[in-house]
C-alpha cells in the first residue's frame, strides 16, 4: 500500500507536468488540425533559460522560491517569442501546403533548436543551482515535498485558467470559432491569423513554465530534454482526446500514475532492475492500446469542439 501511494503521488507530479505540455499540442491542433512538434523543444529552450537566469541569481547568493519565479517570468517571454516565430516560419506559410509540408517543417525547426541550444549551452547536462530547502511532508506511509506540492497547485492553477480563457472570454470564443471554421470565423470579424498566433502564444507560455519546474523537479537540463518529455506530452493529448483541453488534462494525469505504478511495481519485483528502465515502454504500449482500442482518445465524443 506504501508503495502504491507514492507511485500515485508520483504519478500525479509527474501526470500534471505532461498535461500543462500536452495542452500546447493540443490547442494549437483544435486550431489548425497540425501538431507542433518542435513544442517540446520550446519546454526545453524555457527549462535552460529558467536555468541560466537562475543560475545567475543564485551566484550572488540569493535562494528560494522568488529565484525560482524569476527564473519562470524570464523564461516565459522568452518562449514566446520563440513559439510566435515559429508559427511565422514553420506553419503561417505552408498552412495551405498538403500536411506533409508542414510536419517535416517543425521536426525540422525542432533538430534545428537542439543544435542551437548545444551551441548555446553545450551538450552535458547542466544541474539546477540548489535555492530551495525542500522539506518533506507525510501522507501515511508516502512522502510529498514541497517542490511537489508547488507544481502540482501551479498546474492545476494554470489549467484551470486556461480552461476558462478558452471557454468563458471572447478570446476563447474567437478560438473555439476559428477552430470550427476559420473561413467563417472570418467572415464574422475573426482575425484568424491573429487567433492562431495568440494561441502559439499561450502554448508557449505554459511551455515556459513547464520547461522550469521540470528543471527545478528534476535538478538537471539538457539540450535533448524536450524530445522525450514532447513525445510523452503529446502521447497524453492523444489518450485523453487530441483537441480537447479536458482530454489534455486527463491524458497527462493518467499517463503520469500509470507509468509510475508501472515503474513502481515492476522495480520492486525485480528489484529494480526493470521498472525505471521500462517506464517510457509502458507510456508508448499505452499510445499504441488507445490508437487501436479507442483512436479519438477517452474524451474524443468532444473531438467537434476541438478546444
Amino acid at each position: 500500500m506504501d508503495i502504491f501511494l507514492q507511485q500515485v503521488i508520483n504519478g500525479l507530479v509527474q501526470g500534471s507536468l505532461y498535461a500543462l505540455v500536452a495542452l500546447g499540442y493540443t490547442m494549437v491542433y483544435g486550431i489548425i488540425e497540425l501538431v507542433n512538434f518542435a513544442h517540446g523543444e520550446v519546454v526545453m529552450v524555457g527549462a535552460l533559460v529558467g536555468l541560466s537566469v537562475i543560475e545567475r541569481i543564485a551566484s550572488r547568493g540569493d535562494t528560494g522560491w522568488g529565484v525560482i519565479a524569476i527564473g519562470v517570468l524570464v523564461a516565459i517571454p522568452s518562449c514566446m517569442a520563440l513559439g510566435l516565430g515559429i508559427e511565422r516560419v514553420a506553419y503561417r506559410p505552408l498552412r495551405k501546403a498538403p500536411r506533409l509540408a508542414p510536419l517535416i517543417s517543425a521536426i525540422g525547426v525542432s533538430i534545428a533548436l537542439q543544435q542551437m541550444a548545444a551551441l548555446i549551452w553545450g551538450r552535458n547536462y547542466l544541474h539546477y543551482p540548489d535555492v530551495l530547502s525542500n522539506p518533506q511532508f507525510h501522507i501515511g506511509g508516502a512522502v510529498i515535498t514541497q517542490v511537489q506540492l508547488v507544481i502540482l497547485a501551479t498546474t492545476g492553477i494554470l489549467m484551470l485558467l486556461t480552461w476558462l480563457i478558452v471557454q468563458k472570454t471572447a478570446l476563447g470564443r474567437a478560438m473555439r470559432a476559428s477552430a470550427q471554421n476559420p473561413s467563417v470565423a472570418g467572415l464574422m470579424g475573426v482575425n484568424v491569423d491573429r487567433i492562431i498566433a495568440l494561441t502559439f502564444l499561450m502554448g508557449s507560455g505554459l511551455a515556459a513554465v513547464a520547461g522550469v519546474l521540470v528543471g527545478t523537479y528534476y535538478g538537471v537540463g539538457n539540450h535533448t530534454m524536450g524530445f522525450m518529455l514532447g513525445l510523452k506530452a503529446f502521447t497524453a493529448a492523444v489518450l485523453g482526446g487530441i483537441g480537447s483541453l479536458g482530454g489534455a488534462m486527463l491524458g497527462g494525469l493518467l499517463l503520469g500514475v500509470i507509468e509510475n505504478l508501472g515503474a513502481g511495481y515492476l522495480g520492486s519485483v525485480t528489484n529494480g532492475t526493470i521498472g525505471s528502465n521500462y517506464s517510457d515502454v509502458l507510456a508508448f504500449l499505452m499510445l499504441i492500446a488507445v490508437l487501436v482500442l479507442r483512436p479519438s482518445g477517452l474524451m474524443g465524443e468532444r473531438g467537434s469542439e476541438k478546444v
